[in-house]
């Protein structure tokens, strides 16, 4: 089983980042933009990083394609795709790459859902959430190369039982 770590939207946090990251053994440590910090930065080291709107002066790249246990993650912020107003922009690169998963961030709003065979999640914010008054993060396990279960935490390391999203997805190759 392999356990990714997905955050978002930290905007300028140093701490949590770093204490987020040792807190979870995970195999993979993913940030959807909007970090505010310099590509560089020491406590940035191990995540796997997009260049969110409010990254100005950064050379992160826009988006990531990562082949993982036979699945396709693809990670991006969301502003690029209208995120905050309708996911059928990020539908459509999701089928353009032959994504099984999409990671991404922007609106601040923790949230799953499948939609065909793809699932989509948004870890909100550990700065800034919105919607929920929780801040939030994703450990997403992977069972296997069809079976992912998601589970958010709050910044402090506790897990948020209160969305409806902690549950297992069966995802199609």
């Amino acid at each position: 089983m392999k356990k990714i770590l997905i955050l978002s939207d930290s905007h300028g946090l140093v701490e949590p980042l770093e204490t987020i990251k040792y807190r979870h053994a995970c195999d993979h440590y993913i940030h959807c933009g909007d970090s505010e910090l310099e590509t560089d930065h020491q406590v940035l080291n191990g995540y796997e990083i997009v260049r969110g709107n409010c990254d100005w002066n950064s050379s992160f790249p826009n988006e990531l394609i990562l082949n993982i246990n036979d699945l396709r993650l693809y990670v991006t912020h969301g502003h690029l795709y209208d995120v905050k107003n309708s996911l059928m922009r990020l539908q459509y690169r999701a089928a353009e790459v032959e994504a099984n998963i999409v990671c991404f961030g922007h609106s601040h709003i923790a949230y799953a859902e499948k939609i065909g065979q793809t699932l989509f999640l948004n870890p909100g914010s550990i700065r800034l959430p919105k919607y929920f008054s929780e801040t939030s993060y994703i450990v997403l396990s992977l069972l296997d190369d069809t079976e992912v279960t998601i589970q958010f935490f709050n910044a402090e390391g506790m897990e948020i039982t209160i969305f409806p999203y902690n549950e297992t997805f069966r995802l199609e190759k």
